[in-house]
């Protein structure tokens, strides 16, 4: 019997305890999770850069330090699951005001918050053993004596030091940095922090000069805080339960675990503090042995440069100088001799290519070492010849009189000239020269490159009129392309700044007095040249292949102008003009203006195409075949300066346009007035029997304007009117004209 109960003893003994085993695997788990959830979060307001105290791991990058583990451990043992976030006000007084904390640490004691609150702390985390440092050993007065520099962020703190010690005298400063600076100079007696924090600072190297005074030490609270309200004061409540829980073993070795490791990480100014003179020396010593390499390097280059420049001074094929040469060359003597005349020549063989080709390259090199022989044995030496490249030729020569020209035209030319009839063969060398003599300004200002291309300029006149030798260089040819390089060269950079405008010259009706349209111009305020009308650049801009760029700016913009007034309940329409070099197999130009009326939410009868009349006769397919699509696509075409060309009639027939601008050069331009009136009328009579509109534009006079509206025609465009003006003036206008311009100027 025994036995038997001692066994069921034993298996009600297992029995239970697997029960209490499962009990604990399985419900326990849940419990804790459960309860786990309904602990409250509480956010913590702490400030991040007093190590070891706060501050940022910099492998976590989040908060951690003494004081964060021990409130970690306190609002845990409370029920709280705490959240850190380090502070964004100044103070930890203007923290308490935050309503985004729950609580703010640390104090030493309550106090006000910034905006005048009442505060409420939390019983005491740790002591917080606070000392003096100073710059020096010297004996310190009583504390409360003491001029002592205080970080503006420890304000609460000032104001718990200013309770045990009311005659102490404190300064705030923003920074640590601050604060040094302010002992150093005398500004304070000495500092006073946290001696946790003192351990961590004052590893910096340039602080360790700094003495700790461990006879001024003080213990200061390490408590939380809040505002004094229900809230607070509950939360406050909670915390304390928390801190009863914390034992001292646990709290000394938290605080054990952060100031046994060195947290202090060297920055570069560190590096250099501590190492500085070692990398003075080191750097000195690379410096010296740079210098010295560099010193080798500088009289190995300045060998090889000066071979080099033997080289570059000379032509290797004629032995004469180079252009590089020549140009030294050239300065020295104008500068030795400034009461010299002289003329510099650009000479080159007429068709030396031909040469090359049909005689040999061998041949054509003989040519030239021939001629550079012929040169150098007529010149003196104030006198310089160079061979610039291939057959050109640059020569400084001194004015002397005709029997000297006549001797260089006997002893170098006619050589040259005969040089393979000489040998032999039936071919004459032509020699073109360009001659420009030097004015007194070039000895004042000496720029040989300009004076060479002043020749060159004379040399290609006379290389293209194929009736002269030599040309002396023409002053007014050289203005004008320096005024072509001047347009050419400034327009990427007008088109972006500004200086190219739009204009609007409006076309008006004469018998109803309305503005109907109006035909976008443009002019440019030039930054060198001034303001340019059209005639000033168009054609120059034309010959550089360059219209489409300024024609393509002039679309946009006008396109940008009806979209504006489109928004403002103004629906008007204005004529572009299009360039004979726009309308080319490389450029989609009914597309550019179908994407224009897209872009800006255009309609077709906004934007009429203008194309002179000269361009049709110039380039009639493509020109036909382009303005069928534009008026397939819904523009109007428009055939401008009608009447100024020489084949108008025949284009009447050809080109399928809506509208004839007609040119009233007739009725301006010298010949039999009586003549003039017939013709204008007929082509008036001639355009409205073809069923087109005509728009006479150049209407200068109200003679004019009344002799066009009795022969039928009404809609003008001219000075008569108004004057291309800007944009802001043409939108001032509205759509009816009061008194003309003009006529109202001249009465």
């Amino acid at each position: 019997m025994p036995i038997k109960r001692i066994s069921k003893s034993i298996v009600c003994f297992i029995t239970i305890s697997l029960s209490i085993v499962i009990i604990l695997l399985f419900v326990f788990p849940f419990v804790h999770v459960y309860g786990a959830q309904d602990k409250d979060e509480l956010i913590v307001g702490v400030p991040g850069d007093r190590c070891p105290i706060f501050y940022i791991d910099t492998e976590t990058d989040e908060v951690t330090g003494i004081g964060i583990d021990l409130m970690r451990l306190a609002a845990e043992n409370a029920g709280y699951i705490p959240v850190f976030r380090i502070i964004e006000e100044a103070t930890l007084k203007d923290a308490l005001d935050n309503e985004r904390y729950d609580i703010v640490m640390p104090f030493g004691s309550a106090v006000k918050s910034s905006a005048g609150n009442a505060s409420i702390v939390s019983e005491n985390l740790f002591q917080t053993p606070f000392t003096l440092v100073t710059d020096g050993d010297g004996k310190l007065p009583a504390l409360d004596k003491l001029k002592i520099g205080m970080l503006k962020s420890l304000a609460a703190g000032a104001e718990t030091v200013k309770q045990l010690y009311p005659n102490v005298e404190i300064k705030m400063y923003d920074a640590m940095d601050d604060c040094i600076n302010a002992l150093r100079k005398g500004e304070v007696d000495a500092l006073l922090h946290n001696s946790y924090i003192w351990s961590y600072v004052l590893q910096k190297p340039a602080y360790q000069d700094l003495k700790v005074q461990p006879s001024s030490v003080f213990s200061m609270d390490f408590r939380v805080g809040t505002l004094d309200s229900e809230k607070g004061r509950a939360v406050i409540e909670r915390i304390n339960s928390g801190i009863e829980k914390m034992p001292d073993t646990q709290r000394q070795a938290i605080i054990l675990n952060y100031t046994s490791r060195n947290l202090y990480k060297y920055d570069l100014s560190d590096y250099v503090y501590k190492y500085g003179p070692f990398i003075a020396a080191g750097i000195l010593l690379f410096a010296v042995v740079i210098a010295f390499f560099l010193q080798r390097i500088r009289i190995v280059k300045m060998q090889q440069e000066e071979k080099l420049r033997k080289v570059l001074d000379h032509d290797p094929l004629t032995g004469l100088l180079s252009l590089n040469g020549f140009k030294k060359k050239a300065v020295e003597l104008i500068s030795s001799h400034p009461d010299t005349p002289y003329f510099l020549s650009y000479n080159n063989i007429r068709d030396f290519k031909f040469i090359n080709d049909s005689l040999g390259r061998d041949a054509g090199d003989d040519l030239l070492r021939f001629w550079a022989k012929k040169s150098m044995e007529n010149i003196s030496d104030d006198e310089a010849i160079g061979r610039i490249t291939s057959d050109h030729f640059v020569v400084l020569r001194h004015i002397a009189s005709d029997e000297h020209m006549q001797s260089d035209i006997e002893n170098v030319f006619e050589p040259v000239k005969n040089f393979f009839i000489d040998r032999g063969k039936e071919n004459k060398v032509q020699i073109v020269s360009g001659i420009y003599v030097l004015t007194p300004k070039d000895f004042r200002n000496i720029d040989i490159d300009h004076m060479i291309d002043l020749a060159r300029v004379a040399e290609k006149r006379a290389r293209e009129s194929r009736k002269e030798d030599h040309v002396f260089y023409n002053p007014d040819q050289w203005e004008r392309g320096k005024r072509i390089a001047d347009i050419v060269n400034y327009l990427p950079t007008a088109l972006k700044s500004g200086d190219i405008q739009v204009y609007y010259q409006p076309q008006v009706n004469y018998k109803t007095g309305q503005i109907i349209s109006a035909e976008a111009l443009c002019r440019w305020d030039h930054v060198k040249l001034g303001w340019l009308s059209p005639p000033g650049f168009i054609e120059t801009l034309e010959d550089a292949g360059l219209i489409y760029d300024l024609d393509c700016f002039v679309w946009e913009r006008v396109c940008q102008d009806l979209q504006r007034w489109n928004k403002q309940g103004i629906h008007r329409s204005v004529s572009v003009n299009v360039s004979r070099d726009d309308i080319s197999d490389d450029i989609d130009i009914v597309n550019k203006f179908v994407g224009l009326l897209k872009a800006y939410d255009l309609t077709a009868d906004q934007l009429r195409i203008e194309i002179t009349e000269t361009a049709y006769a110039e380039k009639p397919e493509l020109l036909i075949e382009t303005t069928q699509k534009l008026r397939s696509s819904g523009f109007r075409v428009e055939m401008d300066d009608f009447g100024s060309g020489y084949s108008s009639l025949h284009m009447l027939k050809e080109v399928p346009v809506d509208c004839i601008k007609l040119d009233l050069n007739f009725l301006t331009s010298s010949g039999d007035p009586k003549k003039s009136r017939t013709i204008i009328s007929c082509v008036i009579q001639m355009v409205n029997m073809l069923d087109l509109e005509l728009i006479a534009e150049g209407v200068e006079t109200k003679q004019q304007a009344d002799f066009l509206s009795s022969k039928g025609n009404n809609i003008m465009q001219g000075f008569y009117f108004y004057r291309p003006m800007p944009v802001e003036e043409f939108e001032k206008l509205g759509d009816r004209i009061d008194t003309f311009p003009l006529e109202k100027q001249k009465s």
